[in-house]
């Protein structure tokens, strides 16, 4: 019987098919495996994904830990097996750690993974299961500082407003409030005021990273900025004569209650936020790279931020008319920022330039206190080279050696910073403002206030950040 002779059309077929399928299945295989180390949790996380409720239906919700193992949140459950959300400080953590009723919010729902993930031993595990009761879930400790808060809380009082605190060189956030607050222990029963209750509190609201505000004259910061990197080696020549009024063409620009300052050089005019002298600088820079150093300093852009936010907006464009010009070089005009937004330019002039990306959770473990996964410092990137680093924080200190920021002078460090007074609405006090570092040869904490209607930013903003800065460092 003759033999018939190989096809090769056929068998080049067949390879091809054969090599098709092995280089999906490989792509299939690398996809699995990204999915499973960098898209799981957020996958399992999200609020529409079903298998969230199977994950609560056989673990007890992990507890929520400052960083020295204080009980932030946690979980208790009664002998009919209720369980309750309790959180030991009420108000003090609202927005930080957020509440896990009627939604998630704060590190509630940034750590929802884990605290619905269970790691105790297999032996527990086993009588878990074999009683028929929900295993422990993982803790999260965060890096929150109890007194920090506390101190923070305390010294902004009953006025709205936020008050930030990180540390610079690794990103760590270490207080965060935002008033008014509520308490998470009543927001089940108290949900319907909370959330349709008068708008003027907005209390749900994390003024930290969600309310945007005119900048006031902490925006002198990026003024002063755009000016030096058009002047390099020649700023300092700048000279201004201040009347306490800035008149040109019609427009009337005055310093905070009119103050005359005189003849004021480059770092006189920052230091005693002088309106007069930056709204004339304002005219003399070039709007498009004004706009161009606006985004890299990330304004109308993403922050590298893991909880909601509001976005910042910078919309002066190089053809923008004089008053807009005079108003956006002070900090007024259409600019908004975000508290948390002023915090993270400040950290990044005191770490040199190079942004870090801020984080809330230090690490995650086991019921019996065993380490799991941990969190390190990462850069987020560079803002701005280290010697514009270094020129803005000989300005923020001389603001507060020389100008409005005498609130933190003292002899147990060196502090760096700068103040703002925000007009937001005719007829109603300015908003204060501060933003700063300490101590400034090694910036250990930077600091961002906000009172709403809290008048002048020296006065009323200034004097809570010393009472941070004098906790963290230890001053007396």
């Amino acid at each position: 019987m003759k033999k018939s002779k190989p096809n090769p059309k056929a068998n080049r077929g067949i390879l091809f098919f054969a090599y098709a399928a092995s280089a999906l299945f490989l792509c299939m295989g690398v996809y699995m495996g990204y999915f499973i180390q960098a898209k799981s949790e957020d996958a399992i996380n999200n609020p529409y994904n079903a298998r969230l409720s199977t994950f609560a239906d056989r673990t007890v919700r992990g507890k929520i830990l400052a960083n020295d193992g204080t009980v932030l949140a946690e979980t208790a459950v009664a002998s009919d097996g209720t369980e309750t959300r309790n959180y030991p400080y009420g108000e003090l953590f609202a927005h930080a750690v957020g509440h896990s009723t009627a939604g998630t919010t704060g590190i509630e729902d940034l750590a929802n993974f884990y605290l619905l993930t269970s790691h105790v031993n297999l032996l527990q595990k086993t009588v878990d299961d074999l009683a028929g009761r929900k295993s422990a879930g993982d803790s999260v400790v965060t890096t929150l500082d109890v007194a920090l808060q506390t101190v923070a809380s305390d010294a902004l009082g009953n006025r709205r407003g936020a008050v930030i605190a990180m540390e610079p060189d690794t990103g760590k956030i270490l207080a965060m409030v935002s008033k008014p607050a509520y308490d998470p222990n009543a927001v089940a029963a108290g949900w319907e005021e909370l959330a349709g209750g008068d708008s003027s509190e907005a209390r749900l609201l994390n003024r930290a990273t969600q309310g945007l505000y005119p900048p006031g004259s902490t925006f002198k910061i990026v003024t002063a900025l755009q000016y030096m990197r058009e002047h390099p080696g020649a700023y300092n020549d700048y000279e201004f004569d201040c009347g306490g009024v800035f008149e040109r063409d019609g427009y009337r620009i005055q310093c905070y209650h009119q103050t005359a300052h005189g003849k004021q050089n480059f770092t006189q005019a920052f230091a005693n936020s002088c309106n007069g002298a930056f709204a004339n600088l304002g005219l003399t820079v070039d709007l498009g790279e004004m706009h161009d150093l606006a985004g890299q300093l990330m304004f109308g852009r993403d922050l590298p931020l893991a909880v909601p936010y509001s976005r910042s907006v910078y919309q002066m464009d190089e053809d923008a008319d004089e008053w807009e010009i005079l108003q956006t070089s002070i900090g007024q005009g259409k600019t908004l920022v975000t508290p948390m937004h002023s915090l993270l330019l400040t950290a990044a002039i005191a770490n040199g330039g190079i942004l870090m990306q801020p984080y809330f959770i230090d690490h995650v473990e086991n019921a019996a206190g065993q380490q799991g996964r941990a969190f390190k410092p990462a850069v987020y990137g560079e803002l701005m080279v280290a010697n514009e680093a270094d020129a803005l924080t000989g300005l923020m200190v001389a603001a507060v050696n020389e100008g409005t920021g005498s609130a933190l002078r003292t002899d147990a460090y060196q502090a760096a910073g700068k103040t703002g007074s925000a007009e937001f609405e005719q007829g109603k006090e300015t908003h204060a403002w501060f933003v700063g570092f300490a101590p400034v040869e090694r910036p250990r904490i930077a600091v961002c206030v906000i009172v709403e209607e809290g008048g002048s930013g020296g006065q009323t903003a200034a004097p809570i950040a010393r009472k941070l800065f004098d906790e963290y460092l230890g001053a007396e």
